[in-house]
């Protein structure tokens, strides 16, 4: 029984950042907030959650003095990616408003210290080879039909192979001629036979988008949210996907969700999803961007099995009921639950 168990407010601000989970910890990089400056290289920033106590911090800017060079810290950008492998965080691509696209891949390094956390950051030079290795290039052109060429799609490994889902196409080709397609059906690629597969389509699918994300849960897909320019519309429906029926399922969780959105982080701890950041249509006037959309500061969980203490937790706060006779770590994971961080940017009216 899927429950959306706990929403906060005021944590990052940030739209098309990248994130990962180390253990009971949620590391967020980067990503943009609509008003910042995107045009001086300065740091990428790193927020970490902490799953246990709910709170957000912020790590400190790595010192560069020394024999450390500033251009081994990667500077701030979005539309980045970021992957887990072997305890170790690999951050690759992303662009800000000064530089183009990003090509150099950065290590972090996590090592806890007496209970502070230290990120070391280290510049390959040989880029390619590190490329080849992580996400299985060169050439991944393979035989059978490959996908369409797209943007903002989302790429997930079960087993030996990669499910491609949605994305941003063109009806004529790599460049964009306002004739944009959004596929809503799953292109597979064998990671082990270097072939792309023929895929049935079977009802119902969901509608075409991209920017949306997507994570895996004891074998099957799942895909969150994003957005479909055809009809103006932004999604947060929650979709799983069944690699051996080849088969799709919408999934009505209980408790409120986020609101439709796009460019949000999913991150899987344990039976959890952790949700955060993104943008949506501005329901005000005056409050969002120049395109008319209101970046999110908030967090969301999404509990494949909730037990019992969690649902008495949530029928508490719920329906108020006195919390005096209660043990004190029940109070605190209440309040944990219950009190939203404060290290977001707010905002403010274009009115003034």
């Amino acid at each position: 029984m899927l429950r959306w168990s706990v929403h906060l407010e005021g944590g990052p601000r940030r739209v098309n950042h990248a994130a990962v989970a180390v253990g009971h910890k949620v590391y967020s990089f980067g990503g943009y907030c609509s008003g910042e400056d995107y045009e001086t290289l300065r740091q990428i920033d790193v927020h970490i959650f902490n799953t246990v106590s709910l709170r957000w911090t912020k790590l400190p800017p790595v010192r560069t003095g020394g024999h450390e060079r500033p251009r081994e810290v990667p500077y701030m950008r979005y539309g980045h990616t970021a992957v887990l492998l072997d305890d170790i965080i690999y951050i690759w691509g992303g662009r800000n408003d000064t530089e183009a696209a990003c090509n150099v891949l950065y290590a972090f390094d996590i090592m806890t210290v007496s209970g502070y956390i230290y990120l070391k950051m280290h510049l390959f030079k040989n880029r390619s080879l590190y490329i080849g290795e992580l996400w299985f290039t060169p050439k991944m052109s393979g035989t059978g039909t490959p996908a369409r060429w797209r943007d903002f799609h989302s790429a997930t490994i079960i087993g030996t192979k990669m499910f491609v889902f949605g994305g941003r196409a063109d009806r004529f080709g790599p460049f964009h001629s306002n004739n944009e397609i959004y596929c809503n059906k799953i292109k597979v690629f064998d990671t082990e036979t270097n072939c792309w597969l023929s895929t049935p389509s079977t009802q119902p699918l969901p509608e075409g988008r991209r920017s949306h994300s997507a994570f895996i849960y004891n074998g099957e897909l799942y895909i969150f949210g994003g957005y479909n320019a055809h009809p103006d519309r932004h999604f947060n429906d929650l979709w799983k996907f069944n690699p051996e029926a080849f088969s799709w399922m919408k999934i009505e969780p209980k408790g409120k969700g986020p609101c439709p959105r796009r460019r949000q982080c999913c991150c899987m701890v344990g039976d959890r999803i952790i949700l955060f950041g993104g943008t949506s249509p501005c329901p005000e006037q005056g409050m969002g961007d120049e395109f008319n959309l209101m970046d999110h500061s908030d967090l969301y969980i999404l509990d494949f099995i909730p037990n019992l203490k969690t649902l008495c937790k949530i029928a508490v706060i719920q329906y108020s009921l006195e919390q005096s006779g209660l043990p004190h770590d029940i109070r605190w994971e209440l309040a944990a639950m219950t009190t939203n961080s404060n290290i977001s940017r707010p905002i403010f009216s274009s009115h003034g």
